[in-house]
């Protein structure tokens, strides 16, 4: 078997590398001194910059200005990016639009896709629910709309498009209802993925224009200083093309998403690991750096420990979206592990990390403190460790292993 990356997946990560080589992770306030958010917009410099070496269209085809590579070399460019803590909705975008490209509709994807490669075009995902617990696809309701569906109301008939009995048109849209909450750059995407349940028990995932008639967004901070939004919808309709209704989509776009957040999580995890090594290295006790004392080198052994899991269980889970393969559990088995792996073990590390920097690592002036928080919030997004080992108790379950 050959674990290597791929040229054309190596070069990905080389040219991230390149981009993010002069962010710096506290170009903003810290969080901790900071009572709103650290900024009002992401680091629009820092994208432009990204569409420039085409780090925005990894995962689109040709037609689209794209590379046409996979989630493992996504998740390349986002280990890097977490390095450096970089400000941008690379995750978001990339996998949304990866989702358009994949279920959406030919109108939909010759509008929207090329533009997004280019950094034109920023999307977000609204993958948390109601309360950041519960299914994001339970939080907001679909059903269809049209002068149809009030024809039938006049007639009696209250029943929407996922009735057997309304007289169901391809051109009619839809009207979502609901709310989502903690919503990632909320505030500055011009659209927003809302996945939303039908009657029919289905769901669907509709492109929400950030500013539209009966949305309503208000402010929330998250752990690290960024804002997010509660993103309300009140009889918002959408058009028919701009709603992704095809099965398996949803599935799809939120393994993508989980994915790529333990890959943020990997690329943190490193950082911190390598501050404390150089930390420890410099750091003096009795006359001796502290990293030869064997209780400090026990517990960054066993920190490394924790990367290499996160690291494997990370590619497996990529490779398995990227590449299609199959197993013995289906990829949701996988990406749950990978995101056990990513929740605990960089929880532990920036833990471990603060423990053996002292006082030091406590320090507003030091960005140890930026990484622990951005630490907490890639451990709790998109579920906790608990949630997902739930999940694949289910799928062990369904799945019983010979």
């Amino acid at each position: 078997m050959d674990f290597t990356f791929s040229e054309e997946q190596q070069a990905a990560a080389e040219a991230a590398r390149g981009v993010f080589a002069g962010v710096a992770p506290d170009a903003v306030p810290s969080p901790a001194l900071t009572p709103g958010a650290v900024a009002d917009d992401f680091d629009r410099a820092l994208w432009a910059r990204l569409a420039e070496a085409d780090l925005l269209s990894l995962l689109l085809d040709a037609e689209y200005g794209g590379a046409g590579l996979d989630a493992v070399a996504l998740c390349l460019v986002l280990r890097e990016s977490a390095k450096v803590l970089a400000r941008v909705p690379l995750l978001e975008s990339s996998a949304a639009a990866a989702a358009v490209q994949v279920y959406g509709g030919a109108e939909l994807k010759s509008d929207l896709l090329a533009r997004a490669g280019r950094g034109e075009v920023v999307l977000t995902v609204a993958s948390s629910g109601r309360t950041g617990h519960d299914p994001a696809e339970l939080a907001v309701t679909a059903r269809q709309d049209g002068d149809r569906q009030d024809v039938d109301r006049r007639d009696g008939d209250t029943r929407d498009g996922d009735g057997a009995g309304h007289r169901s048109d391809e051109a009619a849209g839809w009207i979502l209802d609901g709310v989502q909450t903690a919503v990632p750059w909320a505030h500055n995407a011009d659209f927003v993925v809302v996945p939303a349940r039908t009657a029919a028990d289905r769901t669907v995932l509709a492109l929400v224009p950030r500013l539209h008639e009966g949305i309503t967004v208000a402010e929330q901070i998250s752990t690290t200083g960024e804002r997010l939004g509660e993103l309300r919808l009140e009889s918002v309709r959408i058009a028919a093309r701009d709603v992704i209704d095809a099965e398996g989509a949803w599935e799809w776009l939120r393994e993508l998403l989980t994915t790529g957040t333990c890959a943020l999580a990997l690329g943190l995890g490193r950082q911190v690991l390598r501050m404390t090594g150089d930390y420890t290295s410099k750091r003096e006790q009795f006359g001796f750096p502290v990293a030869t004392f064997q209780a400090v080198a026990v517990q960054a052994a066993d920190r490394y420990i924790d990367l290499r899991a996160m690291e494997a269980t990370l590619w497996q889970a990529a490779w398995r979206i990227g590449s299609g393969a199959q197993g013995a559990l289906p990829a949701s088995g996988d990406v749950a592990v990978a995101k056990i792996w990513a929740s605990e073990g960089v929880r532990r590390i920036v833990q471990t990390a603060q423990h053996l920097h002292g006082g030091f690592g406590a320090d507003v002036d030091y960005s140890l403190h930026r990484y622990h928080a951005w630490a907490k919030h890639l451990e709790l997004s998109l579920g906790p460790a608990a949630a997902h080992e739930e999940a694949l108790g289910d799928l062990l379950a369904a799945h019983p292993l010979a």
